[in-house]
């Protein structure tokens, strides 16, 4: 039986958006802006100071843990304390937050590594979201940014997820044999949404039929 379902997503494709939904349909617990809290609370992070410490930490590290600690692209992230709290780290709280997570099961985990973390979990459904160009533009402008801000995030952020994944997973990213669903976001939410549903109903169903 599926009891957990991962969503990685490009940036500007909707997933996050798309996971809050799913879960919600569910009645699962959704993952996304409460694992950065978590995991914020267990590297002792001081949200209020996040402004000050983005202003003086700007190397490719902080930038990594920004993309990773960030739940859906228009939130802004606590992460006070960086110059205490280096990626090393953060990934491990990370695993430790996403395992415990899965471990309790019925639940839906955006981002942050959860189908490379979770790969061995045969519970686990893994959805990587997409999008093409001009659609993760027009979303990341219905968030309120320009066109050249959407063009910088859009064109920034994926690769620096990229990198991440390069380092720690030894993986290229998106890593294709890592999902059950690979699915275009410009089909529109709901039918994103019932075709997830549908290929999990399908898995359960086929997991309950006796074997003979």
């Amino acid at each position: 039986m599926i009891r957990i379902i991962t969503v990685e997503r490009e940036y500007g494709s909707g997933g996050a958006a798309i996971a809050e939904k799913l879960a919600a349909q569910l009645g699962w617990k959704l993952w996304d802006q409460s694992l950065t809290a978590e995991i914020a609370r267990l590297a002792h992070v001081d949200p209020e100071s996040v402004a000050r410490v983005d202003e003086r930490c700007d190397s490719l590290l902080y930038r990594l843990m920004k993309v990773y600690m960030r739940g859906s692209f228009e939130r802004s992230l606590p992460t006070a304390g960086m110059d205490r709290f280096d990626a090393d780290t953060m990934v491990g709280l990370m695993q430790r937050v996403i395992e415990r997570a899965a471990a309790d099961g019925n639940c839906v985990i955006v981002g942050r590594g959860a189908p490379y973390f979770l790969r061995e979990r045969e519970d686990a459904f893994h959805v990587f979201v997409y999008a093409p160009w001009d659609e993760k533009i027009r979303r990341v402008r219905m968030s309120g940014k320009s066109e050249a801000e959407a063009v910088e995030l859009v064109s920034e952020i994926d690769q620096e997820r990229a990198t991440f994944i390069r380092k720690y997973f030894g993986a290229e990213w998106p890593t294709r044999h890592l999902y059950h669903l690979m699915i275009n976001s410009k089909v529109g939410d709901e039918s994103v949404l019932k075709t997830i549903l549908d290929e999990v109903s399908m898995l359960n169903t086929h997991s309950l039929a006796p074997t003979t």
